[in-house]
């Protein structure tokens, strides 16, 4: 099991924080544009806990290499049951330097919309004090 998975799995948002690399970029499945930066990276993800319910992890697939990652994933969003992927990169020293999410239905990508919208001022909030 990647450690990354590993401190998901476990509740350990800050070993997720010393996963990412300090010029990260992640990109959402519900935000055109990406957001580059630990700080900005380690709050959404410290949000996504605060709105997936019943999150597990079904598959992991790696690149032979270790340098890439796909972590698939299942969750509820306001009752809307999703299936997901985390696509990660990592650099030569082993942090997450590409973190892409993505969703389906689109009705639970809508709902997952709405919950991390909700969530925004937080997140702006937490990545400042990082």
């Amino acid at each position: 099991m990647h450690p990354f998975r590993k401190a998901v799995e476990n509740g350990d948002l800050d070993a997720v924080a010393a996963l990412l690399a300090d010029d990260v970029v992640f990109t959402s499945p519900v935000a055109f544009k990406p957001h580059p930066g630990k700080a900005i990276t380690a709050a959404i993800l410290r949000a996504v806990t605060r709105v997936f319910e019943n999150f597990t992890y079904v598959r992991e697939i790696a690149n032979p290499d270790g340098r890439d990652h796909a972590l698939v994933f299942t969750a509820s969003v306001a009752g809307k049951k999703l299936q997901g992927c985390d696509f990660l990169h990592f650099d030569e020293d082993g942090k997450i330097d590409d973190f892409t999410v993505m969703v389906r239905p689109l009705s639970a990508a809508h709902a997952l919309s709405e919950a991390m919208g909700a969530q925004f001022e937080k997140i702006a909030r937490e990545a400042a004090e990082q």
